[in-house]
């Protein structure tokens, strides 16, 4: 804990939890650049079945690297764990095992219709439903329109929407674009993956209302001196009921399809090759987390207009993911009219991203002077 001595010492002091919703803007762009780049490490692994590379990725996303986060960030990390309220605890717990559903589905979506959409339909869903649902759930949806600086707020939330359309008309024209080109990727099955990606992005909100049900354990860790770190105490709570859920589902599929061996050498497979897939499946876990460790630093940093950080970092995740499908060339066989679709939508992305972060600004500002 040395390390991190003077920055738990300046959180105590309140020198790093003023609200800025323009650093909690970039903060959240961190995230969703962490995220959208999370499943690439899978393309590197060799000899794996994916229900492999999944099970070690969802254990140092969802339980090893959440623990070493929160023990180095979180003064008494485990303490405070042990005498959480268990309403709390356990509804996070449990809504976080609902969301491991929608993690597999999104996962497994990305082999049958790519990264561009699968983030597009799954990030789409979750944004409006991630949103929303803590303010019916928890209250507050009444005053939603009611902040100073909210009607910014809104019209940028709009946006977003209207961004993750262009998007997704952009990946629909793209399939088109492909059939009639008679040119087809590998797997590619948007029947199957347009399910799970509605599955994957229902089930995504659900995790924000995990997260928000967390709250008084992040409460407890604000006392304690987490300061801007106090998100990080709830976020083991909700990402190992995640793993419980897919820890149980490979175990058992891995046991079927007799794929378990797959995790240590053998003579089919080298140590080489076993160590080099541990170290890609982690990376991929680590990123995968990271976008957890950055939202709840830019949720913090985001003020009164907290209730804005899902649909903003929602919308960066899609954004970035269509950088990192275009780096892939996951569109270098669709028509010009296809590419311009995309880039309009992009476009709309950014501009959302600087209306909901000005809003935020301007609302913060407004309260601080009353």
């Amino acid at each position: 804990m040395q390390p991190f001595k003077f920055i738990l010492i300046n959180c105590k002091k309140g020198i790093m939890i003023s609200p800025n919703p323009i650093i909690g803007t970039g903060l959240h762009a961190i995230g969703g650049m962490s995220t959208a780049v999370c499943y690439l490490p899978n393309t590197q692994t060799k000899k794996w079945s994916w229900g492999t590379f999944w099970l070690v990725q969802a254990m140092f996303a969802w339980v090893i690297v959440p623990i070493i986060i929160g023990w180095l960030t979180v003064p008494d990390f485990f303490s405070i764990l042990s005498k959480a309220p268990r309403a709390p605890f356990w509804t996070a717990f449990l809504l976080g095992a609902a969301y491991g559903f929608g993690g597999m589905s999104f996962g497994k979506a990305i082999n049958h219709i790519g990264y561009s959409l699968t983030y597009t339909i799954a990030i789409g869903i979750s944004s409006v439903m991630g949103t929303v649902l803590p303010l019916i759930f928890l209250g507050g949806l009444g005053d939603f329109f009611t902040k100073p600086g909210g009607d910014i707020v809104l019209i940028g939330m709009i946006l977003s929407l209207v961004g993750v359309f262009f998007c997704g008309w952009a990946g629909f024209k793209k399939e088109k674009d492909l059939n009639d080109s008679r040119s087809s990727e590998s797997g590619f099955n948007m029947s199957v993956g347009l399910v799970l990606t509605v599955f994957a992005g229902v089930l995504s909100g659900v995790f924000n209302l995990s997260l928000e049900y967390g709250q008084p354990i992040s409460d407890m860790a604000t006392q304690n001196g987490a300061g801007h770190f106090e998100g990080n105490a709830k976020l083991i709570v909700s990402t190992s009921g995640c793993f419980v859920v897919n820890f149980i589902w490979f175990i058992v599929a891995g046991i079927r399809n007799g794929t378990l061996k797959e995790l240590y050498p053998t003579q089919e497979l080298p140590f080489r090759t076993v160590f080099r897939n541990w170290l890609w499946s982690s990376l991929a876990g680590t990123l995968w987390i990271l976008q957890f460790f950055f939202y709840g630093l830019g949720h913090v940093k985001m003020g009164n207009f907290q209730f804005a950080s899902w649909v903003l970092h929602m919308s960066m995740l899609i954004f970035f993911s269509y950088i990192v499908g275009l780096l892939m060339k996951e569109w270098k066989r669709v028509k010009t009219v296809t590419y311009v679709v995309l880039i309009i939508g992009l476009i709309i992305l950014i501009f959302s991203f600087c209306m909901i972060s000005y809003g935020s600004y301007i609302g913060e500002q407004l309260i601080n002077t009353l």
